[in-house]
């Protein structure tokens, strides 16, 4: 019962239901005729339990406009739910992907896994290059965007389907990140759930920052001393925007869009097809 109470705590509070969408359009598009309630929860048992870990390593003090669960429930039950979303999906992965899915699986929580070891080890880091700040995304959310995009195509054993459609999720996926990253200089709570400047005030690493302080150096030796106090935050976002940062982040993003739907055209044409293209645009558009 508590397992049920902590987790339903985060499930029940909002997301986007990106990964299930994912899983199910991929695996429609390559004609896969089973069930698929089961193995559309994997991915997203695999995110809530990362939100899970991430707040309590973080001290987070909100997810999705509720106080962070271990607020509620102390450190330890959280971890622990966290682990326990985590084997519960990788056990559903086994018993209705097969082999090859939960192989893939077990993969892609190992890079989730690096990847926040990476971000915790660059915490602070202004110096952090395009190459890192990549590597992090690409490990720690776009690799498992990948798994529920291919997932279906390697429970039916359909090796070339299943690589077209983890390419698209990867890209995919690195394109949702950016897209989340330029929402903190340019979106409204009401779209993102989160304030606008929450990461920068945490002095968070992200494209728009990286690519703003290149372009204006005094931006990091400002940034530098520590976290800007409330009241400078306003300006700092404008001065991100007014250099440009922003458009070229998503520039970035929708170039990734376009691999993504490129890497499609071997699947057969089909509603669901035309639908994993449709959400890949929604990705970036939903930042302009």
């Amino acid at each position: 019962p508590a397992v049920t109470e902590i987790s339903h705590y985060l499930s029940m509070a909002g997301g986007k239901r990106l990964r299930p969408m994912l899983t199910a359009l991929g695996a429609r598009a390559v004609g896969f005729e089973g069930k698929l309630e089961r193995l559309m929860c994997v991915g997203e048992m695999l995110h809530l339990g990362s939100l899970l870990h991430d707040d309590v390593v973080d001290d987070g003090q909100e997810r999705r406009g509720k106080p962070a669960a271990q607020k509620v429930y102390g450190n330890p039950a959280v971890i622990l739910t966290g682990d326990y979303c985590f084997a519960r999906g990788v056990a559903i992965a086994a018993e209705d992907g097969g082999l090859t899915a939960v192989t893939a699986l077990a993969h892609t929580v190992t890079q989730m896994s690096e990847g926040e070891v990476l971000q915790l080890l660059n915490e602070g880091n202004l110096e952090l290059d395009l190459d890192t700040y990549m590597s992090i995304i690409d490990k720690k959310s776009a690799a498992l965007v990948a798994w529920c995009a291919a997932a279906g195509a390697w429970a039916k054993e359909d090796m070339e389907a299943g690589e077209a459609l983890r390419t698209f999720g990867h890209n995919v996926g690195i394109a949702f990140q950016i897209a989340d990253d330029v929402l903190d200089y340019v979106g409204e709570k009401r779209f993102t759930g989160k304030r606008r400047g929450k990461d920068l005030a945490q002095r968070k690493f992200t494209l728009p920052l990286l690519i703003a302080m290149d372009r204006v150096p005094s931006l990091r030796e400002r940034l530098s001393v520590g976290n800007p106090s409330p009241e400078r935050i306003p300006a700092l976002i404008a001065e991100v925007r007014e250099c440009g940062a922003a458009d070229e982040a998503i520039r970035i993003a929708q170039e990734r869009v376009d691999i993504a739907v490129e890497s499609l055209s071997v699947l057969p044409l089909s509603p669901e097809r035309e639908a994993l293209e449709a959400l890949a645009h929604f990705v970036v558009q939903r930042s302009r």
